[in-house]
């Protein structure tokens, strides 16, 4: 069969031909149709991401869209290795398949998936938000940012507040649903300043963070409090991403004198069948919601020649 295929962690897949798998107890096999190349996608076939296998070849894509053998058209994920989700046909647990609601196309429902579920999972696995909670998504310019402000708002955030470093987008992200608008490209006492007025004066419970680094820095010295005698504000800080960087500086006084929750979502943290649960919320809510984003649909045979692409542009392979 067809497929894209990692011969090397140094180079993009090249199209090519594999051996189809064999559904094993429990599997089922999917006929492809859709799947996203998300920046997951694109770091464990580069042999850098914590999930990434060591053995070669392989075949990327971590979800995506097709038909089960009885017509059923499903998303799913977490594809028995070598066989990623880029290739004619994969092999998947049955429970990481979930069916794809009438009204939602392929493109979009593989498109959506990963960056749609990353906020949403956060939100509901790990922070166990509440409706009628305030939300601090710090890096809401990308495709997973401008998602978590329109679901935290379907899911019942009183306010939400976007954080990004480019000032050209306050308005973009205010027409998702963002409350409040927060540029990260100032001094950094200025946005500490700015993120403790947002945190402890006007109150957030739950912060997104998808940068790390200097941002996420800025954010937990704005927690740190000066021995009040009242008991800080529970902040529930939930980290998905690192754009910004891969470490930043912890003083454990932001652990002592504040009501600070560090947590982290992703592989690991929620089980395959949570998240796969997580991503059939959503996709039932796409409608309901009125979600969006926006993709571009790539022929797999052009694997190669996109994958060297901008990284910000949403792809679908298309099979």
């Amino acid at each position: 069969m067809k497929a894209a295929i990692v011969h090397s962690f140094d180079h993009p897949p090249r199209y090519g031909d594999i051996d189809a798998p064999q559904a094993a107890a429990g599997e089922v096999l999917v006929q492809v149709r859709a799947a996203a190349l998300s920046q997951l996608v694109r770091a464990q076939a580069s042999g850098k991401h914590y999930s990434s296998g060591k053995t070669l070849p392989v075949v990327p894509g971590a979800d995506g869209v097709g038909v089960l053998e009885d017509g059923t058209r499903v998303y799913f994920a977490f594809p028995r290795a070598p066989i990623g989700a880029m290739a004619e046909t994969v092999a998947v647990h049955a429970r990481n398949c979930v069916a794809i609601p009438q009204g939602v196309d392929d493109i979009t429902a593989a498109a959506i998936a990963n960056p749609g579920m990353s906020s949403w999972a956060a939100l509901q696995e790990r922070a166990r938000f509440q409706p009628g909670e305030r939300v601090l998504i710090n890096g809401a310019a990308g495709t997973s940012g401008r998602l978590a402000i329109q679901v935290a708002k379907h899911l019942g955030a009183a306010r939400v507040v976007a954080t990004a470093r480019n000032p050209a987008v306050e308005a973009e992200l205010k027409a998702l649903g963002a409350d409040e608008f927060i540029c990260l490209d100032q001094p950094a006492e200025a946005l500490t300043a700015t993120f403790r007025e947002h945190l402890l004066g006007q109150g957030i419970e739950v912060v997104l963070d998808y940068l790390w680094g200097p941002p996420a820095a800025c954010i937990l010295d704005a927690l740190v409090s000066h021995g009040s005698s009242e008991a800080a504000p529970r902040v529930r800080f939930v980290n998905i991403g690192s754009l910004a960087g891969a470490s930043l500086p912890l003083t454990p006084g932001a652990l002592r004198s504040s009501g600070l929750e560090l947590l982290g979502s992703g592989l690991g943290s929620v089980s395959h069948e949570g998240l796969v649960r997580v991503v059939g919320q959503l996709l039932s809510a796409i409608g309901p919601a009125g979600l969006k984003v926006e993709a571009q649909a790539v022929p797999l045979s052009e694997v190669e020649t996109a994958w060297q692409g901008s990284a910000a542009e949403r792809i679908v392979f298309t099979l």
